[in-house]
């Protein structure tokens, strides 16, 4: 059976794409009339379309929880980076349309590269310094101008083990894009593919938006203790989901 799912995520994953092509003229044909809001929400409705249909051949069940108020306006979303389908569980499930930054070489897919341009993604090249510090002016700019951002800041997927270390970076990209910091920490996304030889099982998939950081507190605070706290965060929340799934699997009190 996995191998049947597999067989129609990939294939929907790379099949929906010429389909959306219309819904991507339209969004270039509504620049300079829309509002930013209205633009924005326009654009993330093709990529919700897509990453949802994803997940749903995936038969895995994805839940969202809040914690706090989230911020009016735009924010820089950061994550803890667990597996491949972190993109499309984040994009079908926050509440806020976003970019995010992405290795160089997805440029070499036209139709996902176009998509990612119209929702202010970032590319870098992670073997270019010059291209790594241009991509933190990128992030804060595009902040600055009213669009939400994510990042991952550990740089690669723990692919279900305790989060790694976060880079400080992220940090400096709030600070410039004069925007609060919303952790994100996500659970069970590795389930589906990385941890089953990259063929598409069901998962239980948690992602938990935790209390924001506003901006004057990272104003007040060093990089370093921005980072540790959110890193803290992040580490906590996955641990008490990755608790609960085991109690779930043997049915023993955590």
């Amino acid at each position: 059976m996995n191998v049947v799912r597999s067989i129609r995520t990939y294939g929907y994953l790379f099949g929906y794409l010429p389909f959306s092509i219309p819904a991507l003229r339209q969004v270039r044909r509504m620049k300079g009339d829309a509002s930013p809001e209205k633009l924005a929400d326009t654009v993330i409705r093709e990529p919700r379309r897509w990453a949802t249909g994803i997940l749903r051949r995936t038969n895995s069940d994805i839940r969202m929880s809040i914690k706090g108020n989230l911020p009016d306006g735009p924010v820089l979303f950061v994550s803890n980076h667990e597996g491949n389908f972190d993109i499309p569980v984040l994009i079908a499930h926050l509440p806020k349309p976003f970019g995010f930054m992405s290795k160089e070489e997805v440029r070499k897919l036209p139709v996902i590269r176009k998509w990612m341009e119209e929702m202010n993604c970032v590319f870098v090249d992670r073997s270019d310094r010059r291209s790594a510090v241009r991509s933190i002016y990128d992030m804060a700019e595009k902040l600055r101008s009213g669009h939400s951002m994510l990042i991952f800041p550990e740089g690669t997927r723990s692919r279900g083990g305790k989060p790694g270390d976060f880079k400080s970076g992220f940090v400096r990209i709030a600070k410039e894009g004069e925007v609060p910091i919303v952790p994100v920490a996500i659970h069970g996304t590795s389930d589906i593919m990385e941890r089953n030889n990259n063929r598409i099982r069901p998962a239980h998939v948690t992602v938990d938006v935790l209390e924001a950081i506003s901006h004057q507190e990272i104003l007040d605070r060093s990089a370093a203790e921005i980072t540790r706290l959110i890193q803290d965060r992040i580490r906590e929340a996955t641990s008490e989901r990755a608790a609960e799934k085991q109690q779930q699997e043997t049915g023993n009190p955590a």
